[in-house]
């Protein structure tokens, strides 16, 4: 889901799998917040996941997608995808800023505590008619993270509804821990290489139905997914992932963080810089 070093020998998820992880879930303190009531608090920690909230106006969020229109038809050129635009806050300052912004940050606050790092953001952009799924997953799966007090917040760049293939939770799907999944190929219908089978299991799919400028937000081990989009209309929306500042990050993944919130006593991330470069 991310960048990988240049001079990796042992696949990436062979690595994570076998570190010593914390992959419960860890309840948010359930009190009002600069953003959220106690009552959402405790929404989110029995369902796993809040929407709708408004983070940017009508002109604000088309300003946004204006530059993301750039950028993406520099990345194609380029030979990427309109998925590989990954840690991008790392390469563009014009992420750096969404990824800081106050009104997101005070929200992930009121989730994870005083002290919070950003420390990814990946654009998921579904072109018309491009027949990619993102198959059942938790991101706890692919993040060499400890304990588990991440906090993914999914920014719709485009209208995001059912017709053009939307995310979909599981409410409820974070109270059974770490999930088995099985890799999968890489196929021209898949996005992620992981699959939580059976999913439907653990409870009934909701639509993360959302209009441009607006966000939901969810716990790293919520199963959620989305379907092909098979509509002539785009979806894309940028994940903006936070933890609590006293996760550890191995293989080297503490350099991707941006100290957003209070501090980060140990001095484990980086608090790396904005970016010159938009």
């Amino acid at each position: 889901m991310t960048d990988t070093p240049r001079f990796r020998t042992i696949p990436l998820h062979d690595e994570i799998a076998v570190m010593k992880r914390d992959l419960r879930f860890h309840p948010a303190v359930e009190q009002d917040g600069t953003v959220l009531t106690a009552e959402q608090v405790a929404r989110f920690n029995r369902e796993g996941y809040l929407k709708p909230f408004r983070i940017f106006s009508a002109a604000e969020i088309g300003e946004i997608r204006a530059y993301f229109d750039v950028l993406l038809a520099r990345v194609l050129a380029e030979g990427g995808t309109s998925y590989s635009i990954s840690t991008a806050h790392l390469k563009h300052g014009r992420v750096y800023d969404i990824l800081t912004h106050p009104r997101i940050v005070a929200l992930v606050r009121d989730l994870l505590g005083e002290n919070v790092v950003a420390w990814g953001s990946h654009f998921f952009c579904k072109l018309p008619r491009d027949g990619k799924a993102v198959h059942w997953h938790q991101d706890a799966s692919y993040w060499p993270l400890t304990p588990s007090k991440a906090v993914t917040v999914w920014l719709a760049v485009d209208d995001a509804g059912i017709e053009n293939a939307c995310m979909r939770f599981i409410p409820g799907s974070h109270h059974h821990g770490h999930l088995t999944y099985r890799l999968t190929e890489e196929s021209d219908d898949a996005v992620l290489n992981q699959q939580v089978e059976g999913a439907e299991q653990f409870g009934r799919p909701v639509d993360d139905v959302l209009h441009a400028g607006e966000a939901s937000a969810h716990t790293d081990l919520l199963l959620h997914g989305s379907e092909p989009n098979r509509s002539d209309r785009r979806r894309c929306g940028l994940t903006l992932r936070y933890c609590a500042a006293d996760v550890r990050a191995d293989l080297d993944w503490s350099q991707k963080g941006v100290i957003v919130s209070g501090s980060d006593p140990s001095g484990h991330w980086a608090n790396a810089v904005r970016p010159a470069s938009d």
